[in-house]
Order: structure tokens, then sequence, then C-alpha cells
């Protein structure tokens, strides 16, 4: 039996919500795993505790607003300028990557291009806050390994916006909107992005004309900085763009500006709040019944997709010119799907991209994949130790039948090696050496 929401309900919700996110991290997971399968076990296909109601929707959009929020603040566009080329080239590779393999079920499927679309967009993102999470626990967040692929993750926020933009566009298109001023919007919406970005990117920080007042009354910081952020998402809704379009916007302004640090201070708690809301919610959404019935089909698709993303992660890292080791934890590392996929599934949902069901198997599949990340990192990485053991064993063989062949060609691919070690050094004895760790920091703790 499904019941409203009231004190009572709000009371059990954040015990249970909080005792999840608990275990969720004494098993070095991230919390947001706790507060998805929270909202599973409370959610009408569990206990019934919880019906879908209105309000935890309307808190769980107010979430990614602000999630969106603190994306644009802390991001530092200037030390993001250190490493955008590998990281956006990445990024935009992954996505390629994605689109070619939704192309391709989609053509062996029959699907339209909106749902090929919306598809390759879900599998491209990968998670931030389990890609965080994962490098903290494996001592890999201030090193180099972490220092990628927090760079590639952000430039793959940054490709949130326009998926938004052109998924929602989808929905304008099914309505009858003429192709022309869909792509005008789009491409207005990008490059007001991008022109605000390389405004703010040659600037010093910028000062609001409320700056003082607010330093002097703290009480309503908070509220000021939330309203910036509703404001500019109102706006952008008005205008036919995305609220989120307009939340992420309002936080690259606020990230110029000298109210920065406080701001971040401020809305950093309230976020939090919102956030187990909008995991929660997903988790309602979730239909253990129907999870329980598909369950073989949503175990491979989840197999299919990491192996996938662990390949081309790995493969395009290195092509960019990262040694193989890091190439290989980064690659790993991103190999989940992202929560915002979570955003881009409704947002196909409501477009008419997808039904009921895909939807069902979208969110499955992501929250399966997040649950499953660390424990694929582990399981690979093992794979990958195994394989090495192997190949030195083959090595030992290959001398022993053929004395003096396998000296040769590890000499010649040590030489390579040196080579390579010659020309990374001089990359990074005429480069900023502290501005990528800068930028992982900046990324995870601002």
């Amino acid at each position: 039996m499904e019941h409203g929401i009231d004190l009572n309900s709000i009371t059990f919700l954040t015990l249970i919500a909080l005792a999840c996110g608990f275990a969720m991290m004494r098993l070095r997971q991230p919390a947001i795993v706790g507060y998805i399968l929270a909202g599973v076990v409370l959610g009408p296909s569990g206990f019934g505790m919880i019906g879908n109601s209105e309000g935890i929707h309307l808190f769980a959009e107010m979430g990614v607003l602000l999630l969106l929020f603190t994306i644009g603040m802390e991001l530092s566009l200037k030390t993001f300028k250190q490493i955008y080329k590998v990281a956006l080239t990445c990024a935009v590779l992954q996505s390629s990557a994605a689109m070619l393999l939704a192309y391709g079920i989609g053509a062996l499927l029959d699907w339209d291009t909106s749902r090929i679309v919306l598809i390759g967009f879900v599998l491209s993102l990968s998670s931030t806050a389990v890609g965080i999470k994962i490098l903290e626990a494996t001592g890999e967040l201030r090193t180099h390994v972490g220092r990628t692929t927090i760079g590639v993750l952000i430039a793959q926020d940054l490709l949130i916006i326009p998926m938004l933009l052109v998924i929602q566009s989808m929905g304008g298109a099914a309505e009858g909107a003429p192709a022309w001023a869909i792509i005008l919007k789009i491409v207005a919406g990008i490059a007001i992005m991008a022109g605000i970005a390389v405004l703010l990117s040659r600037r010093e920080r910028i000062s609001f004309p409320w700056s003082a007042y607010l330093q002097k009354h703290a009480d309503v910081a908070p509220l000021a900085a939330i309203a910036f952020c509703f404001v500019f998402a109102s706006g952008a809704a008005l205008l036919g763009l995305s609220a989120s379009y307009g939340a992420f916007l309002a936080g690259l302004i606020m990230g110029a500006s000298a109210d920065r640090s406080e701001a971040i201070h401020y809305t950093h708690p309230i976020q939090a709040i919102l956030l187990m809301i909008f995991f929660l919610s997903i988790g309602l959404l979730i239909d253990l019944s129907f999870f329980m019935d598909n369950l073989g089909i949503i175990l491979v698709l989840v197999l299919f997709i990491l192996t996938f993303k662990t390949a081309a992660n790995v493969a395009f890292l290195y092509l960019l010119g990262e040694p193989w080791r890091q190439a290989f934890v980064a690659g790993v590392v991103m190999a989940q799907i992202g929560e915002f996929s979570f955003v881009l599934a409704a947002a196909g949902l409501s477009a008419g991209a997808i039904d009921l069901g895909s939807y069902q198997l979208a969110l499955s599949v992501i929250a399966l994949s997040l649950i499953l990340s660390p424990i694929w990192l582990t399981t690979v990485r093992r794979f990958h130790d195994l394989g090495q053991q192997q190949f030195e064993g083959f090595a030992a063989t290959l001398e022993s039948l053929y004395p003096g062949t396998y000296a040769r060609l590890r000499a010649g691919a040590d030489q390579v090696n040196r080579r390579l070690r010659r020309s990374e050094q001089e990359v990074e004895e005429g480069s900023e050496p502290e501005a990528p760790r800068e930028a992982g920091e900046d990324r995870k703790d601002p």
C-alpha cells in the first residue's frame, strides 16, 4: 500500500537513506548507490511505504539544477585550459563510439533516429561521483591517472548541456516544430555557453553589486546563491532552452566571481540533501518486478557495456599519448554509466524517444552499472595482472627456445620507452606542472 508524504514517512525515509548510504560507504561504494537502493526498498515495487509523490520529483529536479550549478562553479576554466585538449578529445571520441554502438544496435532492432541518439548519449557518460570515489579508494586521485580521469569527466559534464538541448528538441520535432528552428536553438545554446566560457576565462574575478551586503549578512547568502541559480534556470526555460542549461550557465558565472568559495560553501549542504532525494527518486521509479523478470538481459547488457566502454576508453587514452598503465586504470574507472544518464533517459521519455518499458530497462542498467563499477575495477585489474604473468611465462619459454631473441626484442622496446619518456619530460618541462593537479583538486574539493 502506497502512502503520501508526511512527517513520519519523511523521518523513516531519511533514516533508511542514511543507513543505506553508510552501508555502501563501508563497502567502499559511493553513498548515491545506497540512496538508489533505499528508493527501491521503500518504493512501490518494494515495501510500498513511499509512493511516486510529485513532491519528491519536484525536489529531485531542484537537486539536478543545483548539481549543475555546482559543477559550473567548481569548473576552473583557466586551469581546465591546461588539459582541455586531451580531455575534450577523449570525451568526443567516447561519445562518437557510443553513438556508433547505438546505431549498430538500432539498425538490428529497427530503432528510429531519436532512440538511437538518446541511447548513444546515455552510454557516452560516466559517473563523476563514482569515479572520484574509486580514485580515492585506490589512492590515484592526486596522481596523473586521477588528473586525466577527472579532466575527461569534466569534459563529459560540459557535453551534458548540448545533449539535453538535443533530446528536448526531439520532443519539439515530434510536436511539429520546423527543423531549422530546432537546429538554431541548439547552435545558439552551444554558442552562448562557449562565448561566456571564453569571456570568463580571459578576465579577472567579477564582482556582483550585492557582494558586500551578503558578506555582512551571511544568513541570507545561501538563499541568494540558490535564487541566482533558479533565476537563470527559469529564464532559460522561458526562452525555450533547458532549465538545466540555465543552471549550468549560472554556475559558470558564479564560479568566475569573487563570491565563488562562499557560494560553494553555502549551497553544498543543500545540494547534498536534494541530490539524496534525486537518487532516492530514481530508486522509487525502478520496478523491482521488471528488474527480476529481465535480470538476465540486464546483466548481459551491463557486462557488455562495461567491457565495451573499458576497451574504448583505454584505446582512446592510449592513442592520445597516455602511457599504458595510466590509460588502463583511467579507462576502467570510467567504465560505468553516469548519474546524468538518468536525467537524459527521463528527458527522452518525456520527448517520446523511448517508451516506458525501455525507460525501465535504462534505469535498471544504469543503476546496476554504478553498483558494479568498483567490483569491475578490481576484477579487470586482476585479469590484467594475470595476463602480465602469463606473458612473462611466455617470454621465458621463447627465450629458452630461441636464445637471445627475447632479449633483442626487449632491448628494442626499452629503447622506444626511453624515447617516449624523454619526450614526456620535455613536454612537462615546457608546461606548468601544477595546473593539472589544481584542476583535479578543484573538481574534488573546491
